[in-house]
C-alpha cells in the first residue's frame, strides 16, 4: 500500500505551510533520508526527508503550494502501485491550491505589459492562480490574467504578482526595450520575519550597547591542547573558541540573574535555569535556537547541544518551539570568524540583553616588569533593555564576561 507524506504540524499556531522546492520528482527512486522537498512557515523554513525506501508515486502538491498540515503531500511505494484514493484526495483539495477564474480568450501575449489597474478578468478560459496570489493581486489591483505563472502547470503565484508590480513594462514593434538598471527581489518568509522582528526591538525598547575586550590566551591554549588530543586520538569533542566563550557566558549568567530574564513591560521574568540562545546564519536566513538548562553541561556536552541545534537549523529540521525569542533567556552571537571588530547586535526580545562576540586582535600590553608585548584580545559587545537592566549591572555583568574567559582552565 502506498504511504502518504504528510505536511509536517510546526508549531500550536500553524495552520499552513508553503511549499517552497521540490528536490525530487514523480517516477523517481527514493531512500529512507532522501530530501523530497522544502516549505515555510510563517516563522522558518524547513525540510522533509522520505520516511521510506520506494517510488515517488504521486505529488499532491507543486512548488508554491500552500498545504495545511497534516495534509497529504505526496505518496511512497512500488512502481505501478495504485493510488487511486489518493489522487481523488488531491482533485478535492485543488479547489483549496487553486482558484479557477476564466477568461474571454487565452492569453497569446507572453510579454503583455504589467499594469497595475483594477480590471475585471474576462470569462471563458480558465486560469491556475493560487488563493494567495489572487488575494494579493485583487488587492493591489493587478490584472492577473496577463501575468505568466511560474507555478506547476503555469499555476501564478504571489511571486509573480510580487514581480508583476516591480517590473517596468515591456513594449513589443518598433519600441526600444530599455534594460532594468536595478533588480528588486520579493522577500522571503524567513527575511520578513527578520525584518518585523529587528525593527519592533530597536522600536518597543530603549537598547544601550557597551564594548569591553578580554584576554584570550587560555582560550588559545585550550584550543590548542584540544586540537593537540583530536591529533593523537586521545580527545573525542572538538571544542572551539565559541563554545568556550558560551561557556563562560553561562558562568557569568549564574551570578548575574537579573541579565538571564525576560522584560514583560509590567513585570520581569527571572529564570533559574540559562536557556542559551545563539545566532546560526543559514542558507534561508538567520535562526536562533536555544540550549535548554544550558548550565547543567560541561563545555564538552555543551559544544555538542551547540553544533547538534545549528545543524538542524542549516537542514531545516529544527523544532520550532527551539527557535522562539520567549525559548531563550539571553543570546549570543558570534561574528568573530567574519572578521567582525565591533558591532551592535540587536536584543532578541522579550530577552534583557544580547551578546555580541568579535574577532580576535593582538594588542600592546604590559606583560609586567615594564616589558610589553602583543596579547590577544577578544572583542565582547553587550547590547542591553536599559528598561530591564541599568549600566551599573550591565557593565558588571560584562566584566564578569571577561573575568571568566581570562581565567578559563581545559580540564
Amino acid at each position: 500500500m502506498a504511504i502518504p507524506v504528510i505536511m509536517p504540524k510546526q508549531g500550536q499556531s500553524v495552520e499552513t505551510c508553503i511549499i517552497t522546492k521540490w528536490f525530487k520528482q514523480k517516477g523517481d527512486r527514493i531512500k529512507t533520508g532522501d530530501l523530497l522537498f522544502s516549505y515555510e512557515t510563517d516563522k522558518a523554513a524547513f525540510d522533509v526527508e522520505s520516511p521510506a525506501d520506494g517510488t515517488l508515486l504521486e505529488v499532491l502538491y507543486g512548488d508554491g503550494a500552500e498545504v495545511p498540515v497534516l495534509a497529504n503531500v505526496a505518496l511512497l511505494g512500488n512502481e505501478g502501485e495504485a493510488v487511486d484514493s489518493f489522487v481523488s484526495f488531491k482533485n478535492e483539495n485543488s479547489v483549496k491550491t487553486d482558484s479557477a477564474v476564466k477568461l474571454k480568450e487565452p492569453d497569446k501575449a507572453e510579454f503583455a505589459a504589467y499594469s497595475p489597474v483594477t480590471a475585471s478578468e474576462p470569462a471563458d478560459v480558465k486560469i491556475r492562480i493560487s488563493p494567495r496570489a489572487k488575494r494579493f493581486a485583487d488587492k493591489k489591483g493587478v490584472k492577473y490574467s496577463e501575468i505568466p505563472g511560474s507555478g506547476p502547470n503555469g499555476r501564478i503565484l504571489c511571486t509573480d504578482v510580487e514581480r508583476a508590480l516591480t517590473s517596468p513594462p515591456v513594449h513589443t514593434g518598433n519600441i526600444h526595450i530599455t534594460a532594468d538598471e536595478f533588480t528588486e527581489l520579493p522577500l522571503s518568509n524567513i527575511r520578513k520575519i527578520v525584518a518585523r522582528t529587528m525593527h519592533a526591538s530597536l522600536q518597543n525598547s530603549a537598547q544601550l550597547t557597551h564594548h569591553m575586550s578580554a584576554d584570550v590566551r587560555n582560550l588559545l591554549e585550550a584550543r590548542r591542547i584540544i586540537k593537540d588530543e583530536i591529533k593523537r586520538g586521545a580527545g573525542q569533542q572538538d571544542i572551539t573558541l565559541n563554545d568556550m566563550v558560551c561557556w563562560c557566558v553561562i558562568r557569568a549568567l549564574e551570578k548575574f540573574p537579573e541579565v538571564n530574564s525576560h522584560f514583560l513591560e509590567d513585570r520581569k521574568k527571572i529564570f533559574g535555569k540559562v536557556h542559551l540562545g545563539f545566532a546560526v546564519d543559514t542558507s534561508r536566513g538567520l535562526m536562533v535556537p536555544v540550549i535548554k538548562n544550558a548550565d547543567d553541561m560541561d563545555p564538552a556536552k555543551l559544544s555538542l547541544e551547540l553544533k547538534s541545534a545549528a545543524e538542524a537549523c542549516r537542514k531545516g529540521s529544527i523544532s520550532p518551539e527551539l527557535i522562539q525569542s520567549t525559548a531563550a533567556s539571553f543570546t549570543v552571537s558570534n561574528l568573530g570568524n567574519y572578521g567582525v571588530e565591533i558591532f551592535t547586535p540587536v536584543i532578541n526580545l522579550p530577552q534583557s540583553a544580547i551578546l555580541g562576540v568579535c574577532t580576535i586582535i593582538n594588542r600592546p600590553a604590559d606583560l609586567g616588569n615594564n616589558t610589553f608585548g602583543f596579547i590577544p584580545f577578544i572583542g565582547l559587545s553587550l547590547t542591553y533593555d536599559h528598561r530591564s537592566v541599568d549600566g551599573g549591572p550591565a557593565t558588571l555583568f560584562l566584566r564578569e564576561i571577561k573575568e571568566q574567559i581570562e581565567k578559563f582552565q581545559y580540564q
